[in-house]
């Protein structure tokens, strides 16, 4: 092809494409003036308003009123047309699996045309086979949120990588990853509100961590009296922990709490934040881009299908769609930057729903059907979820384990049960390619390989009877928390 011909994209045979749902999307305005945008000979037809609203390139360029600014053709040099198809894909809400050569690609093209979407989705594909060089090429293109991201990962995964990383990585950046420190693990109990009088039972209502070698259990901070952590919904989003409703009890009868709380570990300070218009427990909150999501719940005894999105930012809360059902301690997790919830609709059959944030709207992903079995705990690794759920008979200490792959839209089985004493598989988390669980005799490590969870590590464990919450934080370098020794059973579960 010569230099003065020019290829329609829309013609050519590419993997990228032909895995994406339609191009256009359903109802844009037409009307608005288009662009011919040549990449690499390549010729994208688009709309310009969308690409001003889009990528800050295009934003800064029809304010800079250059003579490009009146072309209706506009010439991109320096890209692959292959990244810049990948960040039309992904700016329409799609979310492609990217190979080695199309995330350089990709990489270049964020950077470049500064396409933030783009860059986050980047980030949600990070994982053992691919992070280095997303690390690596980061650095070259100088797209700073992938690069700080790819090194955080590798230093969680410092232990199986290091040898790779001296051997592959420029001096530099082996030092900034080794500058960092791997997130910890973190665990709370469950417990009620504090009340003035009985602040005597306050010193059990610690936040807690692993240290580095997982001998210790260390405490990192106090719950502030008015927390609960009972039937409450915690999460961590962007390094802080936030922990909204719960319970307190008065004798028989459950009250729903009304204060919410932020945690930053940088500051080692409690806020506390706004409450939602509703107030419930028994809920799952899930946090993702800047937002909390309280989904479900229960209050006053009545079952809830309602939800709720706290804006960080703005620090207000607004009701979303409701889940298509009434559900309360449901599944829930989030995996490749998007929200997925279990819901049960007997008999015997869970239900995968994954809210879009896009359209406001929960989408039925995939359905599961067991006998006497429903999945009671989830979590996301790559693009695969696991789903936990009863065993035989509703035998609750012998778990089994089903994987549904986002990409495939596939159900495997993994072979065997797992061990579930005291819900510890129902506490797991996951950290690079490794799922933690916990309970009072033991933490376990299982490292997560293809189809199978294998036991890697075992090490302390949470010295506290009950309910547990389990996190992973990055805590400032040097912080070192006192030993928590091991408290009575029930003392203290104020």
């Amino acid at each position: 092809m010569s230099n003065n011909e020019a290829m329609e994209w829309n013609s050519c045979d590419n993997a990228v494409r032909e895995r994406d749902l339609p191009y256009r999307v359903p109802g844009h305005d037409l009307g608005i003036a288009k662009l011919k945008l040549v990449v690499e000979g390549s010729v994208f037809t688009e709309e310009r308003d969308f690409l001003v609203k889009s990528c800050e390139y295009f934003q800064a360029l029809y304010r800079s009123g250059m003579k490009e600014c009146r072309q209706e053709e506009i010439h991109l040099k320096g890209l692959c047309a292959r990244g810049f198809l990948i960040a039309l894909v992904v700016l329409r809400g799609k979310r492609p699996i990217l190979d080695a050569d199309e995330i350089v690609e990709a990489i270049e093209c964020a950077a470049f045309l500064q396409v933030e979407p783009l860059a986050k989705h980047l980030t949600d594909l990070i994982d053992s086979d691919n992070c280095l060089l997303m690390y690596h090429t980061a650095a070259t293109f100088g797209l700073m949120t992938l690069y700080h991201a790819a090194a955080l990962f590798i230093r969680n995964m410092y232990h199986d990588l290091e040898v790779e990383v001296r051997k592959s990585l420029p001096t530099e950046l082996v030092a900034y990853v080794e500058s960092l420190v791997p997130s910890a693990f973190v665990a709370v109990g469950a417990h009620s509100t504090c009340g003035v009088d009985e602040t005597i039972h306050a010193g059990n209502r610690t936040l807690c961590y692993l240290d580095d070698e997982g001998k210790n259990w260390k405490v990192l901070t106090d719950l502030p009296l008015e927390a609960s952590t009972s039937m409450a919904g915690l999460t961590v989003l962007d390094n802080k922990l936030y922990i909204v409703g719960g319970i307190q009890v008065q004798g028989a009868r459950k009250y729903a709490v009304d204060t919410c709380f932020c945690y930053s570990v940088e500051v080692d300070q409690w806020t506390m934040i706004a409450s939602p218009k509703q107030l419930r427990y028994n809920f799952s909150l899930v946090g993702l881009d800047g937002c909390l999501y309280a989904i479900g719940g229960e209050y006053e005894r009545t079952i809830m299908s309602s939800v709720e999105t706290y804006e960080v930012a703005t620090g207000r809360w607004s009701f979303v769609a409701h889940l298509p059902r009434p559900v309360t301690g449901a599944a829930c997790t989030k995996g490749m930057g998007r929200i997925f919830v279990c819901l049960w609709k007997p008999m015997e059959t869970t239900e995968i729903y994954e809210y879009l944030p896009r359209t406001d709207q929960w989408l039925l992903v995939s359905t599961l059907i067991r006998h006497q079995s429903y999945g009671h705990a989830m979590v996301a690794h790559r693009d695969n979820l696991y789903v936990m759920r009863n065993g035989p008979q509703d035998d609750f200490l012998r778990c089994m384990m089903d994987c549904y792959n986002l990409t495939t839209g596939q159900w495997t089985a993994l072979p065997g049960h797992f061990a579930n004493s005291k819900g510890s598989l129902f506490t797991a988390v996951v950290r690079g390619d490794s799922a933690y669980t916990l309970n009072r005799t033991m933490t376990l490590e299982y490292a997560i390989e293809g189809k199978t969870w294998k036991p890697r590590n075992q090490m302390k464990g949470f010295p506290r009877s009950g309910s547990l919450w389990t996190f992973f934080l990055r805590l400032p370098k040097g912080r070192r928390g006192s030993i928590l020794n091991g408290i009575p059973d029930g003392y203290g579960q104020c």
